[in-house]
């Protein structure tokens, strides 16, 4: 008997102790740092069933329709944390939240997935060919999120009509980039993918089990991401930090945490291959489909986003991704790498913890 799951399942119910205690203290106390800390953790194993469930919906669906399910509903946790902040005007946190989603990805989750894998293993191996399209994906995402900034730059303007409509245009050109993506990656060269767009495991659910799965989970992380956006700005102001870090940082690893973990634990059962996956897989999710989803979706509040982001996130997701282009070349790793992306993600981090509010 495979005693595994069993413990991911009882580590998940645990946790999930932690939403009706973040709905009690909520009322208690209302908005503040532990009311912000319960509602995060709580948010972890929902995130997890709603993975679990998606994953299990795609079995049943076969490998191309699984592999969209996943494409779509990876990274939907985040998503509807980003659009209850949208909805109060928390637009900066949203922008930084996506930074640290790409740079979290790409350096805390591969390295101490390389790491925890390195440990066991002395070498561990992937696909370069699948890991180097994953990066080409990125480098154009980070293209179009750059020409915004460079566009306040040259014209001292950082508001108006034509950096709105610009952002609307380039935010459809990386959504047409995504939708490509899927083609290529779920049909015309699935091949190259394997086993990351092929599932060959037999569903343990049933298909109403988990769809009911599915919306139960989805429902209870909009509660829950109502409760943690409401007691973000009160948090943050008692721990006396900034939007862009608590964005980059915080608020990324909590959207992230379940995704981090079955990553980190594949590395570690030497499936390498699924792990670089996750974590590419997850980042070009966030720059190609969340963020200018999430463009389109501020349409329907007070203030369009735009993707306009600091050139401190912009420089970090840049170094981040020359970083881990370098690191996954040769399509090897080991738990040296994973710990210099560990570092290389801790070195951010600080410098965001002591970069000033936007003015």
């Amino acid at each position: 008997m495979d005693f595994e799951p069993l413990r991911a399942y009882t580590w998940a119910l645990l946790l999930g102790l932690f939403v009706p205690l973040s709905w009690i203290l909520d009322l208690l106390l209302g908005p503040g740092v532990i009311v912000f800390a319960v509602a995060g953790l709580a948010i972890v194993p929902l995130a997890w069933f709603l993975g679990l469930a998606t994953e299990e919906l795609g079995k049943h669906a076969g490998p191309g329709v699984g592999g969209l399910l996943n494409a779509t509903f990876g990274n939907a946790t985040e998503l509807i944390i980003a659009v209850f902040a949208l909805s109060r005007g928390l637009t900066e946190v949203v922008k930084a939240s996506l930074t640290g989603s790409i740079v979290g990805n790409l350096l805390l989750v591969l390295g101490l997935s390389m790491l925890a894998g390195g440990v066991k293993y002395k070498t561990q191996h992937f696909s370069r060919e699948a890991s180097g399209i994953q990066i080409t994906m990125l480098v154009v995402a980070v293209i179009g999120l750059v020409m915004p900034a460079l566009y306040v730059l040259s014209t001292g303007t950082r508001s108006g009509v034509a950096l709105e409509e610009m952002s609307l245009g380039i935010a459809g050109i990386l959504l047409l980039a995504y939708v490509f993506g899927l083609l290529f990656s779920l049909r015309t060269h699935r091949d190259i993918f394997n086993p990351v767009t092929e599932v060959s495991e037999k569903p343990r659910w049933e298909k109403r089990f988990a769809l009911s799965v599915l919306v139960a989970s989805t429902v209870l992380v909009a509660v829950e991401s109502e409760i943690l956006v409401g007691s973000l700005e009160t948090a943050r102001q008692s721990l006396g930090l900034t939007e862009l870090f608590v964005g980059v940082i915080i608020v990324a690893i909590v959207g992230n945490a379940a995704e981090h973990g079955s990553a980190i634990l594949m590395a570690w059962r030497n499936k390498m291959e699924l792990s670089v996956a996750v974590a590419t897989t997850s980042t070009t999710q966030v720059a190609l489909f969340v963020a200018p989803i999430l463009v389109f979706v501020s349409l329907l509040t007070a203030k369009v986003m735009t993707l306009d982001f600091e050139i401190f996130e912009l420089a970090s997701l840049a170094l981040a991704t020359a970083v881990v282009a370098a690191v996954v070349s040769d399509g090897r790793s080991n738990w040296y790498e994973g710990a210099l992306l560990v570092m290389v993600y801790a070195v951010v981090a600080v410098a965001f913890l002591f970069h000033p509010p936007s003015a």
